[in-house]
Parts: structure tokens; sequence; C-alpha cells
């Protein structure tokens, strides 16, 4: 059964959450159990390969997050609200916010930042829209962070991180992301807040765990990062499979028999006899086209 916001702020469990761009990922995300499904906009990253995640609009967002919700109808799904959906004030991202939530199936939304898009959180969330927040590393403003580095590190850094934190709680946010920030901070901004913490590169103390699809699967070879765990090589075993694919349509091993299928030989030879027939009625009707000088040129 799918969770609700309820379920999930009050969950005594560690929640999990994944990422997912398309369908097979959100099945399999779906099969395995997770809490919730997160359609993040680094798919602009892994999906798009884009240099950034602030290139990613929201029409992506949505072609995405509807595939992602038919691979997976009885999961939580997130979808963010990707740059320029909301920067530009309470009314365009209400629309923006709207328009994920009936165009996708969403259960809610998450925005970047902190006490800056408090009035929007507090708005969606007064509407009916369920808002994740998302502290520390901003991705679609990391260059204004320094680049995609740890946050909160500095006492003035550590506060903005817990107060954007208190802030979304404050505005309505059924839960906050953390992200790239150090353990003990990421300890301190839970038990600072009721509702829960997700984390990414924030440590163990947080309520939950997120991952990226192509992280934790290890879609991307020799794509390592300390934030991520990677818990199989399916890049590399990609590779290695479509290259014995290749290896065998060269060497005329792929495919086999049991790979082809049958017609029954009575069919065949009748589909052989009405081609015969068919060539030679063309034939005759290409001589009576000619005159009797090319008519024998063609027959001798």
């Amino acid at each position: 059964m799918k969770k609700t916001v309820p379920d999930l702020v009050r969950s005594e469990d560690k929640l999990v959450m994944v990422t997912a761009y398309d369908y097979p990922g959100a099945l399999s995300a779906e099969r395995a159990g997770v809490d919730m499904i997160l359609v993040g906009d680094s798919l602009g990253n892994v999906v798009l390969g884009l240099e950034s995640t602030a290139q990613v609009t929201l029409d992506d967002m949505i072609h995405h997050a509807r595939a992602v919700r038919r691979g997976a109808p009885a999961t939580f799904l997130v979808v963010d609200m990707p740059f320029g959906s909301f920067q530009t004030g309470v009314t365009d991202a209400a629309r923006s916010a709207v328009r994920l939530v009936k165009e996708t199936g969403a259960d809610a939304v998450k925005l970047e930042g902190g006490e800056e898009v408090l009035e929007i959180t507090a708005h969606l969330t007064r509407f009916g829209i369920p808002v994740m927040g998302h502290v520390g590393l901003r991705p679609q403003t990391a260059s204004a962070q320094g680049g995609l580095k740890v946050q909160g590190k500095t006492v003035e850094g550590a506060r903005m991180v817990l107060e954007g934190a208190r802030a979304a709680e404050r505005a309505g946010a059924f839960a906050v992301v953390l992200e790239a920030i150090p353990n003990r901070l990421a300890a301190l901004v839970t038990e600072r807040l009721r509702v829960p913490t997700i984390g990414i590169g924030a440590g163990p103390h947080c309520r939950g765990q997120v991952l990226v699809y192509h992280d934790l699967l290890g879609l991307y070879e020799g794509d390592e990062k300390k934030l991520a765990k990677r818990y199989a090589e399916l890049g590399r075993d990609g590779r290695e499979a479509i290259t014995a694919f290749a290896q065998e349509v060269r060497a005329g091993v792929f495919p086999t028999p049991e790979h082809g299928f049958l017609i029954n030989s009575d069919v065949l030879r009748r589909l052989q006899e009405s081609l015969e027939q068919a060539g030679t009625a063309q034939r005759v009707a290409e001589l009576d086209d000619l005159g009797d000088a090319e008519r024998l040129e063609k027959l001798y």
C-alpha cells in the first residue's frame, strides 16, 4: 500500500528513497519495496547528459515523472521543481507545482532552498500540495555555493543549513533532504526537527537515506562518488554484454536456431510456387508490351 505523508512523518523505521527517471527504473524500485521514489532534476546529468541540473525544464520533469508513475503506481512519488519553475514568484511556483501534480500523479514536490523559499512552501502546503525541503548542497545553484562541495563546515554555513531546515519545517514541509553536510551537523539538524530528514552524503543519523539510481547501480564506470555506495556494477556488466553480442554477430554465432521461428514446409512450398507463377505472369506481361523486335531480343 502506498504510504501517505502522515505515514512517512510518523514512521519509526528508517525511510528509504531512491531516484528513478523512467518506467523500468521505477518498476525495479517499487518491487524492491522502497518508501519513496524521487524524480530528481539530477536526470539532467545522469539521463540527458547536461552539464547542470539548472538546464532541466519543467516539461522534462513532467515527461520523466509520467513514466515513473506508470512504473510505480503504488509508491509515494516526489518530483523536483526544476530551476526556473519557482524563482520568479509564488504564483509561478504554484502554477508549476500544480502542473507537476496534475500531469504526473506526483504525491509531493521537492524545493531546493531554505528561508528564501519559505513563502512558496507555505503557499503550496496551504493548498494541499505536500513539499519536501532540500538544504545543504543545492545543485541547482551550486555555483553560488562555491561548486559541488560539502556545505556547513563553518559556523555561518552550519547555521544556514540548520535555519534553512527549520524554515522548511516551519513553512509546512513534511521532510527535508540534507545533502553533503558533515555527519554531526546532520545529527544536530535531525534532533532539532520534528519532520524526517533524508540524507545524501549526510551520515547515518538522518531518519532516511536517498541515493541516485545510477550511482547505486554503478551505471557509469569510474564515476565513484564519496556520498554514494555502489551496490552493483551494471555499467561494466552492460558493456561486457554488448561486447559479447557484437562479437557473436560478427562471428555468425548469433542467432542460433533456438532464437528463431519455424514455418510449415507446405506453407513455404505454396508461397514459392505462387511467387514463381507471379514472376512468370509478370514476364509475359512485360513481353506483351514490347514490339516484335524487342520481344525476340528479350527471349533470345
